[in-house]
């Protein structure tokens, strides 16, 4: 499994950086039992739609997953919306799956000033994420788990994929996404064990300390993948007037494992 970091800055794009995106691959087959590379897609906020086609062709995506509904999050269908329905040489690949909370078909047609029926239903098949619930796509298996963040509903994503090795075995790999939340049991619940933990780190210590259920500081992220014991901690969702360095260190306070901050363009194995 991959994962090719499309946007990692919190709240907001930055100057280097789409606000939150990530792409995700694995190798599995098709419905036919053909070699396939299977896509996901773990939100799409705001800016990130230009900087995926470097990666991917649209047509390709195998799904969306929407840890919840704020606009850094999600924002960036109204885009894809243009390019399936409006595409001159058209779209021959059928409606996208996107996962989310209850209430993202209405949001997003509400966001581009559509009426909700039938909205963006002819473009994407909007499925509701059940609480640790999981779905399969091709090689993934993607688990909801409820988190903290000011919102009716907002998850953290388990995701499994499993693929053959050099070894003709059959090998599974865990990627947790955290989405937006401060401490929470769920958290450490899709993170257990996990090979690489994909953690939002969007406060700092000693400036942020009277927030309470919004956020994590990079210490707190440490504590979370520590409970959890993770292998890798990768720290994402970094606002710009945020420093990554602070982040790290105040996260090093807690998380002796391996440990960097999310960049835009670069790809990790699971």
């Amino acid at each position: 499994m991959q994962l090719t970091i499309i946007g990692a800055s919190g709240s907001f794009p930055g100057p280097g950086s789409p606000a939150s995106c990530y792409l995700v691959s694995a190798q599995g087959v098709d419905e036919a039992g053909d070699p396939k590379t299977w896509r996901i897609i773990l939100d799409i906020g705001n800016g990130a739609l230009g900087t995926l086609q470097r990666y991917v062709a649209l047509e390709d995506i195998d799904a969306i997953m929407l840890s919840h509904l704020h606009p850094d999050h999600f924002m960036d269908l109204c885009g894809l919306h243009i390019v399936v329905r409006w595409n001159p040489n058209g779209w021959d690949v059928g409606r996208i799956p996107v996962y989310g909370p209850a209430d993202t078909a209405d949001r997003i047609a509400i966001a581009y000033g559509l009426d909700p029926d039938p909205g963006m239903h002819p473009d994407f098949e909007f499925i509701d994420w059940q609480v640790r619930t999981p779905i399969e796509i091709g090689p993934f298996k993607i688990t909801p788990y409820p988190v903290r963040h000011p919102i009716d509903e907002a998850y953290a994503l388990r995701v499994e994929a499993t693929e053959i090795g050099p070894d003709g075995q059959q090998h599974t790999a865990v990627l947790t996404y955290s989405g937006d939340t401060d401490t929470a049991p769920g958290l450490v619940e899709a993170a257990r064990d996990a090979d690489l933990f994909l953690c939002e780190a969007a406060f700092h210590e000693g400036r942020d300390d009277a927030i309470d259920g919004v956020h994590l500081t990079g210490k707190r992220a440490g504590q979370m993948a520590s409970e959890a014991n993770v292998g890798r901690l990768l720290l994402t969702h970094i606002p710009v007037w945020n420093d990554p360095l602070v982040a790290s260190q105040e996260a090093r306070e807690t998380f002796a494992g391996q440990l960097a901050v999310a960049v835009s363009g670069v790809t990790y194995t699971v």
